[in-house]
């Protein structure tokens, strides 16, 4: 790592850490669904018990954001971070143990509980690291692991499962969480006691917050979080959009099989192109902002003239069901990589108006909301698919779904706007 430091500074070294992190965290979540096809002859659960199975996933996810986002301001980015993807590469190859749908519902909850400390670990490390101007693009760089593991996942899942057995996908995949640890524990620290971190890159991190630049373990309360609209402001729009994500990992494989006839040795070409389009078009998106930003925009108007962009970006999604193999493609492309570079720039809001002791916190309450929403969308879906199923027009039951994922980031947008209006600075008293 210190050889890469060298190479591209420790701030980028740092964003690259927390991207592998984060393939592996979304190679994990997409695996139960690609392995779909295969479990669905096993397992015989109807579109309904997958969503449960879902859900279970997304309710105890919730919980461990809330809980990992005071343990890391509490704790620290290092400990947290490490805690987390620890217990979440034990519970991914706890997997390989179950063979029903009770085992799955317990096996989810415990990725889930693990899998909480990612997002609030890495964006106060990003907060730690990097100063407002070049956050949104490290949040986008470190983000795209998201689309790197939805795309890594269909081509190499499928073949393990045929290969070596379902089992080994989600073995292989908690053991490169093990592997990550190795590098994450004996390198990382805050900028301050970083060796080899040159005094001018330390200046350009520290250039517009010099007065609270280190990482502080004093506690701010929840209920006075709470209180602040712009929390809300991050939390509402978490929740309205969250879901969309969820349904595009977890049913993308199910809509190919459903509306095309394509099971996951002929789909899984369509999903790489489409989280391939995902990657490059999401990094693009959290270059615009700070473009913008260094043209002369303020922050408040460079940010959110690229999430109204991006919002706009998801209104084609609405053709999706009458697309082509490849027009859907692109069409599901150009929204998941809107709402990733969306999504970039919401999480930013928090470290735009929040001193850096509340970051954390802020984005583990509005996970958790995220993930109260990705909890509940996948049982609407599942009985929704299947009552559609029933009368034999799946595909009227996923148009209902992609008009929501249409509508969600205007609405969003424009919450956002109402309790956040100008991304000011929160003045806060601590605990």
């Amino acid at each position: 790592m210190n050889l890469i430091a060298k190479l591209i500074g420790h701030r980028w070294a740092v964003c690259a850490l927390l991207f592998f992190a984060t393939t592996i965290n979304y190679i994990d979540r997409q695996i139960l669904s690609l392995l779909k096809p295969i479990l669905d002859e096993q397992l015989l659960w109807t579109n309904a018990e997958f969503g449960m199975v879902n859900s279970a996933f997304q309710g105890a996810y919730g919980l461990s954001l809330l809980g990992f986002g005071w343990f890391i301001d509490r704790f620290g980015t290092k400990i947290g971070y490490a805690v987390s993807i620890a217990a979440w590469s034990v519970a991914a190859m706890g997997h390989a143990l179950v063979g029903s749908v009770g085992g799955f519902i317990w096996a989810r909850v415990a990725l889930g509980l693990g899998e909480g400390g990612n997002f609030p670990a890495a964006i106060k490390a990003i907060a730690l690291w990097f100063p407002k101007k070049e956050r949104a693009l490290a949040t986008s760089i470190f983000n795209a692991g998201t689309n790197v593991g939805a795309i890594v996942a269909p081509a190499i899942v499928p073949w393990m499962a045929f290969t070596w057995g379902w089992q080994s996908a989600f073995i292989a995949a908690g053991l490169a969480g093990l592997a990550w640890l190795f590098f994450w524990i004996p390198w990382f620290q805050p900028p301050e006691k970083m060796k080899g971190l040159t005094p001018q890159e330390l200046s350009l991190i520290r250039s517009d917050d010099a007065a609270g630049a280190s990482e502080s373990s004093e506690k701010i309360p929840w209920g006075q979080l709470l209180g602040y609209r712009q929390t809300w402001a991050f939390i509402i729009p978490k929740l309205i959009t969250d879901p969309v994500w969820w349904f595009f990992l977890i049913w993308l494989p199910d809509f190919f099989k459903q509306t095309r006839g394509l099971d996951i040795k002929k789909s899984w070409v369509l999903l790489v192109t489409i989280y391939s389009i995902v990657t490059v078009l999401s990094i693009a998106g959290g270059w615009v902002t700070g473009h913008l930003a260094k043209m002369g925009w303020s922050m408040n108007r460079a940010r959110k003239g690229g999430m109204l962009l991006f919002a706009l970006c998801v209104v084609p999604i609405l053709g999706v069901t009458g697309a082509s193999d490849w027009g859907a493609v692109l069409l599901i492309g150009l929204a998941g990589a809107a709402h990733q570079a969306f999504s970039a720039n919401l999480f930013t809001t928090v470290s735009d108006s929040f001193p850096k002791q509340a970051v954390a916190s802020i984005i583990g309450i509005g996970g958790m909301a995220g993930a109260i929403g990705g909890m509940l969308f996948p049982i609407v879906t599942g009985m929704l698919l299947d009552t559609y199923k029933a009368s034999g027009n799946v595909a009227a039951g996923y148009g209902i779904l992609f008009a929501f994922c249409a509508g969600a980031y205007l609405v969003s947008l424009l919450t956002l706007q109402i309790l956040n209006p100008r991304l000011e600075p929160v003045r806060m008293k601590t605990a």
